[in-house]
């Protein structure tokens, strides 16, 4: 009876592959990998899987949207060889990722609003062909030349030089840069946590094309909270039949 349970619930490569739209070869990629438990061998040789492992599979797989592949990785290697406190804390480190990463967008869109009232009560006109120069600017945000320049080391901002003084010169967009990033000083963040804020705003071309990007940020991050509890559920279904 028992060879006949085992003969029965014995599984082989191509059909865990099967059931998972995978390669044989993935599947035996990830056994190597640690992110499924060691196979049995048949007499012959040939991995045999059980329901235990397509339970690792559909698990590690499930936790891929929400945490990586790297994460989802490293906490199946984590349950296989019996640390599961390791991989408690690999999800607590994702979720802690996601929380940061939902402050950043709230400093973003803060930003946005703030500037758009700055920008009604600060003036845009160049001061010579081109731009602005750095003290001008400076001086209209309140601000010291020593700090544009620190912005400038940082890569919040990059302006030109004039070919023929040297000196530097804002463009429409580097004074864009330049007030987002004196708003989100004042709201207390760091320059190192400004500096990929301001090559977002790059990236979407200004602050119009940026809503759009801000509402594909929002259902990015929702859709990472929702696959991060859809994997939650896939690895406490392996964890319980784990025992």
């Amino acid at each position: 009876m028992g060879q006949n349970l085992q003969s029965r619930d014995r599984l082989r490569p191509v059909d865990l592959a099967r059931a998972h739209g995978l390669s044989t070869q993935a599947v035996r990629n990830y056994e190597e990998a640690g992110i499924l438990p060691a196979a049995d061998r048949t007499p012959h040789g040939y991995r045999a899987y059980t329901p235990l492992h397509a339970r690792a599979l559909s698990a590690f797989l499930a936790l891929v949207p929400g945490h990586g592949h790297r994460t989802a990785a490293a906490i199946m290697r984590a349950v296989n060889l019996g640390t599961t406190e390791e991989a408690f804390r690999l999800v607590d480190e994702s979720h802690a990722q996601l929380l940061e990463d939902r402050g950043t967008l709230r400093a973003v869109e803060r930003a946005l609003r703030d500037l758009d009232t700055a920008a009604m009560s600060v003036p845009t006109e160049p001061d010579g062909p081109g731009g602005t120069f750095i003290g001008p600017l400076a001086e209209r945000l309140g601000i010291r030349p020593a700090t544009l320049r620190t912005w400038e080391r940082a890569g919040l901002v990059t302006p030109r030089r004039d070919p023929g003084s040297g000196y530097r010169v804002y463009d429409q967009a580097d004074v864009r840069d330049v007030r987002l990033a004196h708003q989100l000083r004042r709201g207390g963040y760091l320059l190192d946590e400004i500096a990929p804020l301001i090559a977002r705003v790059r990236a979407a071309g200004g602050l119009e094309p940026l809503e759009a990007a801000l509402d594909d940020w929002h259902d990015r991050l929702s859709a990472r909270g929702r696959a991060m509890l859809t994997g939650a559920a896939a690895l406490d279904t392996y964890l319980r039949a784990r025992g």
